[in-house]
């Protein structure tokens, strides 16, 4: 049997993918129109609190903003047309003539699965390439309160690190490995939870397995007491790594990015179980426009004139949201540790086609 016998006709083939897609993008545009229109009326007030700030920000915030609800609502919107799709092919009695001519359920849905199977690609690029920059980009703007933005140099900023009691906070971070250079240091000296000393510097560098620190100042927290130092030593035993993978946000990266970073944090010793899930989730999110034909077929098959064609598509809506609901529970519980990461992001996946299947085969029967 050839490829092209599990499909119908090319031209009932194409007749169908052109519907779907059709639907598909006009669903998704008018539900980025109204959510972005909602979503700029919120943050407006915002944006333009900031001196200088004006329309021209307000469309640049609609530039970075339009990707992530993109990238959030273009499954459901597959979901839809794919209902909508069937809804009407079988309301005109198409699917039923399909039927008749010997075709199986899964060869009448094989024009959808594959169309689908083009808009995941398109979204996995889309996310690839584009949200995970956009959203990195809203994020910083927002961490400055929609101020002029420090030009990124892929520097890193504004990072935390423990040292025993003490706490240590670099404005900036450059580099990587021995040569990493922390700048704008602060320094909380500890004693249990008691405050000690607060330690200033300008610049520190790797020195052996600890950090040189110049341009020095020390508050002597008990004798109230300022010294200006040339130099000074701190963080034995802190890791470059410890800053400059300190803040790794899955949704800011790429595919690649974050694959390279959840190694570095394994050779580290660090643990990356929430950071794998996101990494794997970044496969299954945008292929689960496939399962949308699958989850969606209840509204293609039986007969319009029964009465129950609203019925079936309420059912194929109520196992499209239960998808997206359990794989956003799914992917919670990965990050608290409850799911191992390859479970937290594919068992939905896996265990929604299989209720797909279940539905179609029965449908057949």
């Amino acid at each position: 049997m050839r490829w092209a016998d599990f499909f119908p006709s090319r031209t009932m083939a194409l007749y169908m993918a052109q519907m779907f897609l059709t639907r598909t993008f006009a669903i998704l545009a008018g539900l980025v129109l109204i959510l972005q229109m909602m979503d700029v009326l919120t943050e407006s007030g915002a944006i333009l609190a900031h001196a200088g700030n004006g329309e021209a920000e307000v469309w640049r915030y609609m530039s970075l903003r339009t990707p992530q609800i993109i990238a959030t609502f273009l499954p459901f919107s597959v979901l839809l047309g794919t209902i909508l799709t069937l809804a009407t092919l079988n309301q005109n009695s198409e699917v039923i003539a399909m039927k008749a001519s010997g075709l199986s359920a899964h060869q009448v849905l094989a024009p959808l699965i594959v169309a689908s199977l083009g808009v995941s690609l398109i979204s996995f690029s889309f996310n690839d390439r584009i949200v995970s920059r956009a959203t990195a980009t809203l994020q910083a703007w927002k961490g400055v309160e929609y101020g002029p933005l420090p030009v990124d140099h892929g520097d890193r900023s504004g990072v935390w690190v423990r040292d025993g009691d003490d706490l240590i906070e670099a404005v900036q971070i450059r580099g990587r490995g021995d040569a990493t250079v922390l700048s704008d240091l602060t320094i909380y000296q500890r004693q249990g939870s008691n405050l000690r000393a607060v330690v200033t510097a300008k610049r520190a560098v790797r020195d052996g397995q600890g950090w040189r620190a110049e341009q020095v100042e020390r508050f002597d927290v008990a004798s109230d007491r300022l010294e200006q130092l040339t130099r000074a030593r701190f963080g034995q035993g802190v890791t470059p790594d410890q800053f400059t993978l300190a803040r790794v946000v899955a949704d800011e990266m790429s595919f690649g990015e974050l694959y390279s970073a959840v190694n570095a944090l394994n050779t580290a010793g660090r643990p990356t179980k929430a950071l794998e899930g996101a990494l794997w989730h970044k496969l299954s999110g945008p292929l689960s426009s496939v399962l949308m034909p699958l989850l969606g077929a209840v509204a293609a098959f039986g007969v319009a004139r029964s009465g129950k064609l609203f019925l079936r598509v309420v059912i194929g809506m109520a196992l499209g949201f239960a998808y997206f609901v359990a794989d956003n529970f799914a992917l919670a519980m990965g990050n608290l540790g409850a799911y191992p990461p390859f479970l937290a992001a594919w068992a939905c996946f896996l265990l929604f086609f299989c209720i797909g299947e279940a539905v179609l085969l029965r449908t057949e029967e």
